[in-house]
């Protein structure tokens, strides 16, 4: 969590990434990285890599960062308390 929101971690032993949607296409199925999908419907934006995905130090930093690029803009899925 970053500010509240959904930014990256890791989900059995995949690297989960909430990126932009606009780049989610791009980086679909490259790097390791598969469409996540929990409720039998892709989630976009969000992304499972696989373990060789990340295999490297420069890869792992590569999601990080595209994470952490788009966690400013992303929607906080939070309730607010009134």
């Amino acid at each position: 969590m970053v500010d509240d929101k959904m930014c990256v971690g890791v989900v059995r032993n995949q690297l989960m990434a909430r990126i932009d949607p606009d780049v989610y296409e791009k980086v679909l199925n490259t790097r390791g990285s598969q469409e996540m999908d929990f409720t039998g419907r892709p989630m976009k934006g969000f992304l499972f890599i696989k373990p060789e995905g990340v295999d490297m130090e420069e890869d792992l930093e590569y999601w990080v960062d595209l994470c952490l690029e788009y966690n400013p803009r992303a929607k906080s899925s939070k309730k607010k308390r009134k």
